[in-house]
């Protein structure tokens, strides 16, 4: 069995190989046999190797490989004009070319998983699997669907809730479903059996900002500019101040500025001390982030961080507008 599980809602891919590990006998067992490997460091030989082994006392040995599709990545602007990013691109691909040769003969006690954050259209590793593999792609939720998911996690949990409540839910948290999810569980908790209302959400207004302004700095960082000028209106309208929400895009900057650091240097337990972050999903939102950004467009960002700070201090703007303007500039660059 061969998966392939992608795409920035990581909630739902987590789920999803949870529910493949359930879907394999029994969890304690199955844990001796599984192995996780790094896909930005491992070699061919080393996954076949991995794949090969025979499972102990269990029905099947899982492997699962975290960012190997992320490798092979284009990182070139058109596919008229080749770069040297495509070069080496291809002589990756060379040197994994016979990942699915392998994968038709591979034993059919071994469960083969790929997990990876976004991976583009034009990812002609991912292009050459697909056809062998289970392919799950998560993208983030939004609009409807995030509501339909927030609708359907609290049928689950035996509980309602109100239109109003939801449509405050939705644009208090947004997409980001590891907040919703612990904030759905408070407000079942909360409300025991009967229907939860918007001021039940507004009763913990408090612990959704502090959530909120980690989803804000996500979008605004991410370029999602319509879902960010909604964050931040309503952490304006719940009393953030505006320098406290521009430290905290400051604080995601060095992070992924770290992270990024890191990456090239080591990897393992002490990378959590570097970073100063107290929870895997942290560290993994920072390292996917600084996949995507060049120190070019880090520097740019903290230009224009500095332009809106002394632009509140000095009085040419209101903190709201540079706010707002400086939402669009991020989301540009």
């Amino acid at each position: 069995m061969f998966y392939i599980l992608y795409g920035k809602d990581d909630f739902s891919l987590h789920a999803a190989l949870e529910k493949i590990k359930n879907e394999l006998g029994d969890r304690e067992m199955l844990a001796v046999n599984t192995s996780v490997l790094d896909g930005q460091q491992i070699c061919l030989s080393h996954l076949v190797d991995a794949c090969s082994s025979v499972p102990f006392l269990c029905p099947c040995r899982l492997v699962i490989i975290k960012g190997l599709l992320g490798r092979f990545e284009p990182k070139y602007g058109s596919e008229k004009r080749p770069t040297r990013s495509k070069v080496k691109n291809n002589s990756g691909m060379e040197d994994w070319s016979g990942l699915a040769e392998y994968i038709k003969q591979m034993p059919p006690t071994t469960v083969l998983v790929l997990v990876d954050g976004e991976v583009k259209p034009g990812n002609r590793f991912m292009k050459s699997l697909s056809p062998l593999a289970q392919v799950k792609g998560f993208p983030v939720l939004k609009d409807s669907d995030l509501s339909d998911w927030v609708q359907e996690k609290i049928k689950d949990g035996s509980g309602k809730i109100s239109p109003g409540a939801l449509k405050v839910l939705v644009s208090l948290v947004g997409p980001d479903l590891w907040v919703m999810s612990a904030e759905i569980d408070k407000l079942l908790a909360y409300c025991s059996s009967r229907t939860i209302t918007e001021d039940d959400v507004k009763q913990l207004t408090s612990y959704a900002r502090e959530a909120n302004i980690f989803a804000l700095v996500d979008a605004i960082l991410e370029g999602r500019r319509s879902q960010a000028q909604q964050l931040l209106h309503r952490l304006l309208i719940d009393g953030a101040s505006p320098a406290y929400i521009l430290a905290m895009i400051a604080r995601q900057l060095r992070l992924i500025v770290l992270a990024k650091d890191i990456g090239k240097k080591k990897s393992g337990p002490g990378i959590y001390s570097s970073l100063e972050l107290v929870s895997e999903y942290s560290l993994q939102k920072a390292t996917r982030q600084a996949r995507e950004f060049t120190l070019d467009r880090i520097k740019k960002a903290y230009d224009k961080l500095l332009e809106a700070d002394l632009g509140i201090k000095t009085g040419k703007y209101e903190g709201d507008l540079a706010l707002d303007l400086l939402v669009v500039e991020l989301g540009q660059s």
